[in-house]
């Protein structure tokens, strides 16, 4: 009875049968060559198992060995779902839209904004025609997958019960929201909703946006003690959210980092010749469209030109879970030449148009991992679907790069493409792609040194960089940063960098935020007059600021105050600073009145002395890392065990980067994003990396491996990488076969 209920949920996983299917229709239909289905398939995973080799090291990181490439895929996608099962599905359930299904209705417009895009016929079409080492790679990644759930019954899988290869195609973006998140739920809804946005509450749109916060360097071997190329990969991303592991094949992959849950690839990581790091872009690679929209009987078109074209309706259904078991609701969505429909504004419809290029993505997030130097990792970039991201790239030649955001279509400059543009005029239509010659490029720099912390590429490398005005303006969109400026400060006029100094460079506690605005709020006091209230109030605090020199720590005192008032600061002067188009820690310095500024920090110190006793609290007794359950949005609790962090948000410019606040319930600070995954790698004769994962490998809090990096996370004292097996003797916790 046992066998066959499972198999029956294996056929209902596979199979999409319509609303009005009855379970008897099904049954009748799909057990008896279910049945048979399932017996082949277990002999084949059984066989695919036999020839994968999973050793676990003392930190229960995974390194698989399998002879060929599939094999790799089969045994790294089953121990990522030993590690952490629920993010493996979850990650997939939201890529294709399937989230209200497990979360309720409040996940509607979200699903429907992911089924814009994503169309399992379609992605189904697509693994069809894909070229057969592809479909290898995908089929590996769906049996590896189901072996691990027949092998563990007792997981029971929220939505998907069944893997299809072809699920591989609709997560191929290795970031926190990739593109497709850009598109604002609030407008959805009130869109395809029929509900005004004034209605709405305030959209999550927020909540799963990547953090705007990476970090990636290269260091030429002119630059270096051992004149090796070293790499600084340090993604800043919600905790928990990759896994670390190293997959190894007869076929020349051998890839280390950090992968995303339920994919395949390694995201951000290294091999025995080369390493990659990705860092979000400010490059503008999506357009908005505004349509001229005309009812015509019960049919909707659209101006295009001189001509009337007619939009495209077609129905999509978001199923969602409900206290009464499955419900379902009904959208008819549209979509132009540009894109679905996704807003109207001021009576004309909005449209979006974005990479959808599933196929040659996953292709290139795949093949770079086995690319061995510049030549043929730049030929993976000419793909050009790596849609969000800049590149930061090293190698055991000397080579280091950047490569500025992979998917820049080419535009008319008259238009501002950071607004809608009339979708009416042919003049806005795309005209191509820019090659990788025409973005912002470095390649060995004469500075020795290159870096991209999300800010504009036109510092990457000091005096090297590319120039602004030798490129479309559309290529960037950002500026620069506290942090892109702390990152020049550590870099420039340095030499004979080693693995330890650039670790050092990369937990730098200086606070490049504050160099101007301190000194401001110290004379806005020095001259307030003498019966100013504030004056006396704060007088103590001035004191402690003045002696300050401007770094993070757990034991500083300065730096609570500090980034207790930069945060009220900021709240007061933020809207006009915007509106001003200038830079907040400048309008603090050039517009903002000194006693806003000495009242913001006498309400800062309050609020110190409310939460935490006194102003006088170190930060380490505020920014904590706390990890006590295994859930996707963790818990936090004053009264349970949490860790002092010294590294702030990377708002004030810390390199590393800790996105902490306080939760319902709490007075303390817990971290939920930033430094994440941190490595650094030198490339000479053999590759050597020393990393950190934040908290530990598993999500299982039996598990002895999740939470047991969180110490070393919290300091900054990265562990040995073991890259190549002889490094695992003595390291080696357990080996097996994947089912074993």
């Amino acid at each position: 009875m046992k066998k066959f209920v499972l198999v029956l949920t294996a056929a209902l996983g596979a199979c999409v049968f319509s609303p009005w299917t009855t379970t008897a229709q099904v049954i009748a239909s799909q057990s008896v060559t279910s049945r048979t289905a399932n017996r082949a398939e277990a002999t084949r995973w059984e066989r695919e198992a036999t020839s994968v080799t999973i050793t676990r090291d003392d930190w229960g990181i995974a390194h698989v060995y399998g002879k060929t490439d599939a094999d790799a895929v089969f045994g790294m996608i089953y121990a990522q779902a030993e590690d952490d099962f629920d993010r493996v599905e979850t990650n997939y359930i939201n890529a294709m839209g399937r989230l209200a299904e497990a979360e309720g209705e409040g996940k509607i417009y979200q699903d429907l904004r992911m089924k814009l895009f994503i169309d399992p016929e379609a992605l189904k079409k697509d693994y069809a025609a894909s070229p057969d080492w592809l479909k290898k790679l995908m089929n590996a990644f769906a049996d590896g997958l189901n072996y691990y759930l027949s092998k563990h019954p007792e997981v029971k899988p929220r939505v998907i019960n069944r893997f299809e290869p072809w699920m591989a195609l609709s997560f191929t973006e290795g970031s926190i929201g990739g593109d497709i998140e850009r598109v604002n739920l609030a407008q959805l809804e009130s869109f395809y909703g029929k509900v005004a946005v004034s209605a709405l509450p305030s959209a999550d749109d927020d909540d799963v946006e990547e953090p705007r916060g990476s970090n990636g360097i290269a260091i030429a071997p002119s630059n270096t003690s051992d004149h090796h190329a070293l790499l600084l990969i340090n993604p800043h991303t919600s905790f928990f959210f990759r896994s670390e592991l190293q997959m190894v094949s007869e076929e020349g992959l051998d890839a280390y980092g950090a992968v995303t849950w339920g994919q395949f690839f390694v995201y951000q990581g290294f091999n025995d010749h080369a390493g990659w790091m990705h860092t979000s872009s400010g490059v503008n690679a999506i357009s908005w469209y505004l349509e001229t929209v005309e009812k015509k009987g019960e049919k909707f078109f659209y101006k295009y030109g001189k001509e009337e074209r007619p939009i495209e309706a077609k129905d999509i259904t978001v199923p969602y879970k409900t206290a009464d078991g499955m419900a379902q609701k009904k959208f008819t969505i549209y979509r132009t030449q540009h894109g679905p429909i996704i807003a109207e504004s001021d009576g004309k419809w909005m449209s979006i148009r974005l990479m959808q290029e599933p196929v040659k993505a996953l292709t290139q997030s795949y093949t770079r991992t086995k690319a061995k130097d510049y030549k043929s990792f730049r030929q993976t970039m000419e793909l050009h679907t790596n849609s969000s991201n800049n590149t930061i790239f090293a190698d055991a030649d000397g080579d280091i790069a950047y490569f500025h955001g992979n998917f820049i279509p080419k535009r008319n400059t008259s238009f501002d493409w950071t607004k809608p543009v009339d979708g009416s005029n042919p003049a806005t239509e795309w005209k191509g792609l820019l090659s990788i010659d025409e973005t912002p490029l470095l390649l060995n720099p004469k500075s020795g040194w290159l870096y991209n912390s999300n800010n504009w590429p036109w510092s990457a490398a000091g005096p090297s960089s590319p120039k602004k005005e030798d490129f479309p303006v559309y290529v960037e969109t950002g500026g620069e940063s506290a942090r892109g400026l702390h990152a020049i400060r550590v870099l420039q006029d340095k030499k004979d960098f080693t693995v330890s100094s650039l670790i050092a460079a990369a937990y730098d506690s200086y606070l490049t935020w504050f160099e101007k605005p301190i000194p401001c709020l110290i004379k806005a006091w020095g001259e307030a007059a003498a019966d100013n209230p504030l004056k006396a109030k704060v007088a103590e605090q001035i004191a402690a600021l003045r002696g300050w020199d401007l770094r993070w720590g757990a034991a500083s005192v300065p730096t609570s105050l500090a980034v207790f008032w930069g945060e009220d600061v900021q709240k007061r002067v933020s809207a006009d600073a915007k509106k001003a188009g200038i830079y907040m820690s400048d309008y603090i310095c050039t517009k903002a009145p000194p006693d806003l500024l000495l009242q913001s920090l006498s309400d800062a110190s309050d609020r110190l002395a409310a939460d935490f006793g006194s102003w006088k609290t170190p930060w380490g007794d505020i920014n904590r890392f706390q990890r006590l359950t295994g859930d996707i949005v963790q818990p936090f609790n004053d009264a349970g065990p949490s860790i002092p962090v010294g590294f702030t948000s990377a708002v004030w410019g810390s390199l590393a980067s800790f996105g902490a606040r306080p939760y319902p319930g709490t007075k303390k600070w817990y971290g939920t994003s930033g430094n994440s995954f941190v490595a650094v790698i030198e490339f000479g004769e053999k590759v050597r990396a020393r990393a950190v994962t934040a908290g530990g490998e598993s999500g299982n809090p039996a598990s002895p491996h999740f939470n047991d990096q969180a110490q070393r996370y919290s300091t900054g004292d990265l562990r040995e990488v073991y890259f190549y097996r002889s490094q695992l003797k003595g390291h080696t916790e357990r080996e097996y076969h994947p089912g074993n």
